[in-house]
């Protein structure tokens, strides 16, 4: 890697970290995903110093342009004040977080600097992301559709799974509901015909007295 991929992969690494740390430490929401965006698109950033093009772009295509879309929606929706409440935690829970999160970073580092396999050249691809390269499309593919055939379907029913649990959530009301649903349209009703009856009845009062 040149001089200039290692520059990339140096800032990208920075922005990756400082991004993550802002997404996980930031009391606003709408601060928290922004940080998030950075990290992931520093992500794209390493992605690119591997060779790995079509990776960099599902990255910015599936979690810049939808996932944190989504996340942004939600907090408009619900209203960042909303969060500020939740976040609100100790001084003990936030130091036993963080002692956690810096043994286990610092333990995972220690395995990456001990570890001494060598070196694998990544074969350049001369003529774009559609060569059979690793991050290409037929390399990501032929990885996908082989040696991770297993581990894909299983995310795949998995997703499946998720989405028909939603549907079920979300879907159409039992008949106890609606009868209640009912029952409680019809107080509502009564509510509302008693109170204009009331109002009738003290415009008219006013209306016998001569508007005194």
């Amino acid at each position: 890697m040149s001089w200039t991929g290692d520059l990339l992969f140096a800032v990208s690494a920075v922005f990756a970290i400082g991004g993550a740390v802002g997404t996980i430490s930031l009391r606003s929401p709408l601060r928290a995903a922004m940080a998030l965006l950075v990290t992931i698109i520093a992500i794209c950033g390493i992605f690119l110093t591997l060779q790995a093009q079509l990776l960099a772009a599902l990255q910015l295509l599936v979690y810049a342009g939808a996932i944190v879309v989504l996340f942004v929606f939600v907090i408009m929706l619900f209203g960042p004040g909303a969060y500020h409440a939740a976040s609100d935690r100790g001084l003990l829970v936030r130091t036993g977080a963080f002692a956690m999160a810096s043994i286990g970073m610092f333990g995972m580092a220690a395995l990456l600097v001990s570890h001494t396999a060598p070196w694998v050249a990544i074969a350049q691809c001369e003529t774009g992301a559609e060569c059979g390269q690793f991050g290409g499309v037929a390399g990501l593919g032929g990885a996908i559709y082989t040696q991770g055939m297993v581990p894909f379907e299983l995310v795949s029913i998995t997703l499946l799974v998720a989405v028909i649990g939603a549907i079920a959530v979300a879907g159409g009301r039992t008949s106890q509901e609606i009868e209640e649903a009912r029952v409680r349209r019809k107080l509502q009703l009564a509510e509302e015909a008693r109170l204009r009856e009331e109002a009738e009845r003290l415009s008219a009062e006013v209306s016998a007295h001569g508007g005194h």
